[in-house]
């Protein structure tokens, strides 16, 4: 276990603003939220001459790219029965497939045909990545591709898997990758060792279908990985899964929650506002708005403002402080996507028919000032890195802005 000065040196790092390059290492972005601060230069007049590059990919996949310096990242699933799985590595600066690893599934591939094999988003320390797949198959390569080591975890654990396919990301949190592994069946969240991909801690988790991802935060002077699922929020330490916090009032399985400092927003009748205490026990809401509903999109935090994207496509800007609405703007929609923004001032999002939107946020309310038809479905979130954003679909994957090759 670490010792609370180390502790306390990630939580400060946690709270630290974002300079200069901030690398993109996890499912919406390095404070798991969907902003990165040191990105002003993101393009905001989408459009076919905003593309830099594009590159081609060998089988479906919803994972976000992950980019670590000047390399990107991301997995794929192919085979009629997507039981292929694989990891592609791109440059950064003109889109050349560098290197691609395969391997077979060792656990189940079913799933809905609107999903993939390859839902997760991998997550990455800065020296590795790791690969987690609807299979249940746990992949750790270094950055030039080398195995370091793999789990199929359907072999020690024959009935974690629904009919639908899983998608939940891993998030690397210390020493350790926290990853929920949730279904109808047997279902657990557990914390692996970076090195070796052992268990270092598993919990037992509510028996239902649960898509939705691992969120850290402060609390008090620990940091701390939030669970979601329908029961509601359950926090644990990252190095030993002990609990900390439980907000038991329910939560919805789909969009995840996204965290600010040392509180949480969680999609939870409506959406919800809790501050967790170092103190253990169950945990009363700052504050709940109904009418923040988030649809399939996780919340998006910006300064003093969080924004929710409902089933009506409606984007919905409310008071971080309040939950009170603050405007409204439509969008083209539907998404399965979340938004993500940097600190240029501009949202962007795609749709399920490709088109990206990009939304200034600067003026007293929201504003659509540009769009790019990408002419494929994309079911994925966006990821930005270097004042550019990386968007894939099964086919292809984008890098928009950052300057030509």
């Amino acid at each position: 276990m670490r010792s609370l000065p180390h502790l306390l040196t990630l939580a400060a790092l946690l709270a630290l603003p974002m300079t200069g390059r901030a690398d993109w290492l996890q499912f919406r972005g390095p404070n798991g939220n969907g902003y990165v601060e040191g990105n002003a230069k993101l393009p905001t007049q989408l459009g076919p001459n905003a593309v830099t590059w594009k590159a081609s990919l060998p089988g479906r996949g919803l994972g976000s790219p992950i980019i670590v310096g000047d390399r990107v990242f991301v997995s794929a699933s192919s085979g009629p029965d997507q039981n292929q799985l694989q990891v592609l590595c791109f440059s950064a600066t003109d889109g050349r497939e560098l290197w691609r690893r395969s391997f077979w599934a060792t656990g189940r591939t079913m799933c809905h045909s609107k999903t993939s094999v390859a839902a997760p988003t991998p997550a990455s320390d800065g020296k590795r990545l790791y690969t987690l797949w609807s299979s249940n198959d746990l992949i750790c390569l270094d950055l030039d591709g080398n195995l370091v080591w793999m789990r199929g975890l359907t072999l020690d654990y024959p009935n974690a898997s629904n009919s639908l396919g899983m998608a939940s990301s891993p998030i690397v949190v210390g020493d350790t990758l926290v990853a929920q592994i949730e279904n109808d069946s047997e279902s657990f969240a557990a914390g692996f060792d970076l090195d070796t991909g052992a268990n270092k801690w598993k919990i037992d988790r509510p028996k239902a279908a649960n898509w939705t991802s691992p969120v850290a935060l402060k609390s008090g002077d620990q940091l701390v990985v939030a669970l979601q699922s329908s029961k509601g929020v359950l926090g644990v330490l990252p190095s030993t899964g002990s609990d900390v916090f439980n907000y038991a009032n329910g939560a919805a399985t789909i969009p995840s929650g996204a965290a600010a400092g040392d509180t949480l927003y969680i999609p939870s009748n409506g959406l919800t506002a809790i501050k967790p205490g170092a103190d253990g026990g169950e945990v009363k809401p700052l504050w709940n708005e109904s009418a923040q509903n988030p649809g399939t999109a996780s919340p998006l935090i910006i300064g003093d403002k969080v924004y929710v994207i409902n089933n009506a496509g409606v984007l919905n800007a409310a008071s971080r402080t309040t939950g009170e609405r603050l405007w409204r703007v439509r969008l083209k929609g539907p998404f399965s996507g979340s938004p993500v923004a940097g600190d240029n001032g501009h949202l962007y999002i795609f749709n399920e028919q490709g088109i990206g939107q990009c939304v200034d946020l600067s003026g007293a309310e929201g504003k659509v000032v540009s769009e790019i038809e990408l002419g494929e479905a994309i079911i994925g979130t966006a990821s930005l890195s270097d004042d550019a954003i990386y968007i894939r679909s099964d086919a292809t994957l984008w890098k928009i802005g950052g300057g030509q090759p």
